[in-house]
């Protein structure tokens, strides 16, 4: 049923060659600029900054994205029928060569979390120790890390093992003090030796947002402008509230989170509200508290915590005519997923150990801005897309996870076989726009 959907989808598919989409690999511990076009149908998947370790829920998430890019390029080509040994052996034969035909799956990386959001970092105690535990992945460097011993030891087997260890210790070297860096090369080292054992290409391409495409912006780029027209005056706000579900009753979920001129930037520690005079975005009040992130599945009382202490209030203007270099901030997911290329977009395991309520914000944010009820010129402006992408799921009943500890964030390291994944199965599923739109 994915193959199809993506197959058909592909039939319909429009080139965009305005579109110039920066992409970047690791190689030997290098980092590699690639630029694509909109000739490409881009299938979105991720990996997360939260871990320098590959996880086994990622290494899933990637061969699945793999596996669909290139049956859906497969059959585009040959056209939709019945499987045969020809045709797997076809297809097993692409999946070992990097991304070719229309259909490239990428990876997009979100470097506004958390360094340790989900209570797995090996690198625990000296993130919160050296004052960045509350930093965006964008901004944290690695000077003052170093590996918990105490976590390695806690977790090996389960969560990390000792030659993920050795690895992380010996990018540390040679990553200039770039912790986002340092953790590409990690699982990008890793990719390559993953790609011979599971015979398949896992190496793909990567794009960085939102931190490190608004650096780069003029006040006249995309994500820029999202800003810009979402807190144009109440009415704006009121509307992407109502894609969000929320109230507007106190006002408290801010659409983009201010950056403390101390270094926080983390959402969870995050507390605001927001003021109107009038119709007018008056001010934008923001005060961060320590506060705790999300554990692991191994041991759930052992949760990572965001130290922050700072208030502030950001003058409504600051959004109004938006400047990234004046009022660094991270915007909310569903708003700046608009800027990513997707054409067609791979979740995780979507109602058991992914969130159907973000699910939802992105698919009626995307469907909002395809009608011109939210963000206007989209299109035209910036040649994104105005259909919403395609959306797949990892069924969570098939989500792979540690042969003993049955947890999908151990890392692939601590399984010694990786043939007892491959025989848990995969399964993924299409899923329906119309399941995922707010009324």
């Amino acid at each position: 049923m994915c193959a199809e959907a993506i197959v058909k989808k592909l039939a319909t598919f429009k080139e965009n060659r305005r579109l110039k989409v920066p992409l970047f690999y690791f190689k030997n511990g290098r980092r590699n600029d690639v630029t694509l076009d909109g000739g490409q149908f881009f299938l979105r998947s991720s990996v997360e900054y939260s871990n320098p370790q590959l996880t086994v829920e990622e290494v899933q998430g990637i061969i699945a994205a793999r596996v669909l890019e290139v049956c859906g390029n497969y059959f585009h080509q040959y056209g939709l029928h019945q499987a045969n040994g020809k045709d797997i052996d076809e297809i097993c034969e692409m999946l070992k060569k990097s991304s070719q035909g229309t259909i490239a799956s990428f990876l997009l990386n979100t470097d506004d979390i958390e360094a340790d959001r989900y209570s797995m970092n090996p690198l625990k105690e000296s993130i919160v120790n050296s004052g960045q535990s509350a930093f965006p992945c964008g901004t944290v460097k690695t000077e003052k890390l170093e590996i918990d011993r105490k976590f390695a030891q806690k977790y090996e087997g389960a969560l990390i093992c000792k030659s993920e260890v050795e690895r992380i210790a010996r990018h540390f070297e040679s990553c200039n003090n770039n912790y986002m860096d340092m953790v590409d090369a990690v699982k990008y080292e890793h990719l390559e030796s993953l790609s011979e054992s599971f015979g398949i290409n896992l190496c793909l391409y990567s794009m960085r947002m939102p931190l490190t495409i608004m650096e780069k912006e003029t006040t006249d780029d995309l994500l820029h402008y999202i800003i810009r027209k979402t807190h144009t005056d109440y009415q704006s706000i009121e509307c992407v509230y109502k894609y969000m579900g929320r109230s507007m009753k106190k006002l408290t979920t801010l659409l983009t989170v201010p950056h403390s001129e101390k270094g926080y930037g983390s959402k969870r520690a995050a507390r605001g509200r927001i003021y109107f005079e009038g119709a007018k975005l008056k001010s934008v009040k923001v005060d961060y508290r320590t506060a705790l992130l999300y554990p692991n599945a191994i041991d759930p009382g052992d949760v990572s915590v965001a130290r922050a202490d700072d208030s502030f209030t950001v003058e409504g203007d600051k959004f109004v005519n938006y400047d990234f270099k004046q009022t660094p901030s991270s915007p909310q997911f569903f708003l700046y997923s608009l800027a990513s290329p997707e054409n067609a977009v791979l979740w995780h395991g979507i109602g058991a150990f992914g969130a159907s309520e973000l699910l939802k914000s992105y698919t009626t944010t995307r469907l909002a801005c395809a009608r011109n009820l939210l963000i206007e010129g989209l299109d035209e402006k910036y040649g994104i897309a105005s259909e919403i992408p395609l959306q797949f799921n990892l069924v969570p009943k098939f989500m792979w996870f540690h042969p003993t500890h049955h947890n999908i964030d151990a890392s692939i390291g601590c399984v010694e076989n990786l043939r007892d994944l491959a025989n848990l199965g995969m399964k993924m599923e299409h899923l329906s726009t119309d399941q995922y739109v707010r009324k």
